[in-house]
């Protein structure tokens, strides 16, 4: 075995047994110490200009611009007295990731030092926004980008070995005002779907209350131990293991899933969590999941805007905490070939004021609210289900989507065999089974008792009903949770339009039978998109191209959805992006797509030429000599093994050759080179001597921890 995987496991072997420490009490007073919460408000703001600020957080009043130097006053002391020295606006660019540029408070007055934060330094930023991925929105000669300050994300504090940082969430835009940041278009997404919700609800007669879209989202990912991870160049570089044959026991046994969780990992988990709590996050569950060294956290349901700067926090508190420990957090939709790749399921919901609009309720008055929720959707989803396939797109997740682990790239509806019934008999108008007595009457007849869990789980179904919420399951593990439910609110904010355009015509007494007439047509040009069964068959493949639903495979195919004419009039229509807007992350997206392609495919032809054709020709050289010392002594040749090796070596260098020609090209074949490439080099690992082979294998990183 190769000296540095040898040491490596020698390492992890030879460690200290964790110690168990005695019991203490429990004691979570910490939760959100480390946030600009509302008691934290309370402490450091006059009464009355918290109570102002307060108001824009909870109930979506216009800030008061008057409070931003007592606010900024206030969130200084108290970054002060947490320990934080310089402030940052944290934002969310095209990248992918977060993004800040730290200054401290530190001033000078009168040659006297002192520490100063004032309201304009909090309102705005001026970052450079020439550097950032733009699409054309900004370029060289045209740097000036601004934040802006999101209060309804509370400012947090961002510790290091040494230090500590206020971190103010905000929004990042051009100086023409573009959106250039994830956050922009998911505010203006909320406002168009607070407008179209109270626009229905007021048919319903309801007052004017909040609209709040909450988000639970699941994060999946992957832990392996640093010293492995440091002699894969393929994934400390693209994040992914290009190669790597799979090993003879992975995942078929179904034992990881919530089996037992290892100390090591457990130790690592709840050092998460406390991170996690201290910044408020409210890290609800954890568990092993389907593939080797695969685990998944949840946090409790948050309000959809929160929710995704909570997220982007949790996968960064995941890797520096994993660094902590000496293992390394893996993000990456599909970092080894075989096994389950990771994913993060996107737990949507809407609520006015307290009611959740997913909730069956108990009354005929909640039910028709419910159905016309649901049918709203159903409308939604099938009429857009291009955008929807299109918010998960990206080279890493090309290699996860339909992979008989994830749902496929066909976007289908589940709702379980129950409230498909409902559905079907609101369709019919009649009754059509025992599960329901009488016809089926919107605001006359109730619905029958549905509780919490009144539907199954469907694993291969892409966006699930699961009681009281739907569960978009296509996201990628290292995604932004913001453009699957920018998409979310803004057709369903249209879906709502076209529901309230048609009851307002309506007097009170034809509603409910307007209404029901309304969601019939609904169901039955829409409920193609409905399909309970198992999203991982070709039968499935077959009969959702027989009712026409779109079968996109790829992430290039899917990002064409983001400049369709009828879909930037869409996005227009409510004020969400406009056309510079859309048609710039078309471009970066596509750029993106292109760049990671190619940096895999340079990886792997470097791997290959470089690291392990070396080592096939030293083994078959070896092989070579040992074979002609057997035939020397009389012994029997090994001309078999030899020759195996000789002939991979041969298949190798042609592959490496395909490769290199590929990238000189800059050949629109890179993927199908690499998995040319792959397939040699995996073959080869089965053979090569594993003393010669130079690369930790998948038995090790996924088993050994």
């Amino acid at each position: 075995m190769d000296n540095y995987r040898k040491n490596a496991i020698y390492d992890i072997a030879t460690a200290p047994a964790s110690t168990i420490l005695p019991a203490a009490p429990v004691n979570v007073d910490y939760f959100g110490e480390d946030v600009f919460n509302a008691q934290a408000m309370r402490n450091y703001l006059p009464k009355e200009s918290c109570e102002k600020l307060l108001a824009t957080i909870d109930e979506g009043v216009p800030l008061d611009a008057s409070i931003a130097s007592e606010v900024a006053h206030a969130m200084k002391k108290w970054a002060l007295d947490r320990g934080a020295t310089h402030f940052t606006h944290w934002f969310q660019p095209l990248t992918g990731s977060t993004a800040e540029k730290h200054d401290s408070f530190l001033e000078l007055e009168n040659g006297k030092s002192i520490m100063t934060f004032s309201g304009k330094n909090l309102i705005v930023g001026e970052p450079d926004a020439s550097s950032f991925p733009s699409g054309g929105l900004r370029s060289t000669f045209e740097a000036r980008g601004y934040t802006a300050w999101d209060p309804t994300s509370p400012a947090f504090i961002k510790r290091h070995g040494n230090g500590a940082t206020l971190c103010i969430p905000t929004a990042f835009c051009s100086y023409t005002g573009e959106a250039l940041d994830k956050k922009t278009p998911l505010l203006r997404s909320l406002q168009a779907l607070s407008k179209s919700t109270r626009r229905l609800m007021t048919c319903f007669k309801a007052g004017p209350k909040k609209t709040t879209v909450t988000l639970g989202a699941e994060q999946e990912y992957f832990l392996i131990d640093k010293r492995f991870y440091l002699q894969r160049p393929d994934l400390y570089q693209a994040g992914r293991t290009i190669f790597g044959a799979t090993p003879a026991k992975h995942q078929q046994m179904d034992d990881h899933y919530f089996g037992s969780i290892p100390t090591r990992i457990l130790n690592f988990m709840n050092d998460v969590e406390k991170e996690l709590w201290k910044l408020g996050i409210p890290a609800k569950t954890r568990h092993n999941e389907v593939a080797p060294a695969q685990f998944e956290l949840a946090p409790i349901f948050e309000e959809v805007n929160l929710a995704c700067d909570h997220n982007m926090q949790i996968m960064e508190v995941l890797r520096q905490v994993a660094d902590r420990h000496g293992l390394v957090c893996l993000l990456h939709e599909k970092p080894f070939a075989g096994v389950n790749g990771s994913g993060k399921h996107n737990n949507w919901s809407i609520t006015y004021g307290h009611g959740n609009l997913l909730n069956p309720g108990k009354d005929p008055h909640q039910n028709a609210v419910f159905l016309t929720t649901l049918c709203a959707i159903i409308y939604a989803v099938d009429t857009h289900a291009d955008l929807l396939r299109m918010t998960v797109a990206g080279a890493g997740n090309d290699h996860r989507l339909g992979a008989n682990e994830a749902p496929p790239a066909i976007v289908s509806m589940y709702l379980g065999d129950q409230l498909m019934d409902v559905i079907e008999q609101l369709e019919q108008g009649v009754p059509k089974s025992s599960k329901q007595a009488g016809a089926m009457r919107i605001g006359a007849d109730m619905l029958p008792p549905l509780p919490r869990d009144a539907t199954d789980r469907n694993r291969t179904s892409t966006f699930a009903f699961t009681g009281n919420k739907f569960e978009f399951r296509a996201p990628g593990s290292s995604q932004s949770c913001s453009e699957p439910n920018v998409v979310l609110n803004t057709i369903v904010a249209e879906a709502f339009d076209m529901i309230a355009e048609q009851l307002e015509k309506l007097d009170e007494k034809n509603f409910h039978a307007g209404l029901q007439k309304i969601l019939q047509k609904i169901v039955k040009e829409h409920k193609k998109v409905i399909f309970n069964g198992n999203g991982y068959t070709d039968a499935w493949i077959a009969e959702a191209e027989r009712r026409g639903l779109p079968n996109i495979r790829t992430s290039m195919e899917a990002l064409k959805a983001l400049v369709k004419e009828e879909n930037i009039a869409l996005f227009e229509k409510y004020g969400v992006m406009n056309r510079r807007e859309l048609e710039s992350r078309y471009e970066v997206n596509v750029e993106d797509y292109h760049k990671r392609v190619r940096i895999e495919g340079e990886i792997a032809r470097d791997l290959a030429k470089n690291v392990i054709l070396p080592k096939v020709t030293d083994a078959y050289f070896k092989a070579l000599k040992t074979n002609e010392m057997a035939l020397n002594q009389g012994f029997p040749g090994l001309d078999v093994y030899a020759k195996s090796l000789g002939e991979g070596s041969e298949r190798l260098m042609a592959a490496i050759s395909k490769m290199e020609s590929c990238l000189e090209k800059d050949h629109e074949d890179i993927l199908d080179a690499m998995a040319g490439l792959r397939k040699e080099v995996d073959a080869l690992e089965k053979i090569v001597p594993d003393d010669c082979w130079p690369l930790p294998k998948y038995r090790e990183m996924l088993f050994i921890y």
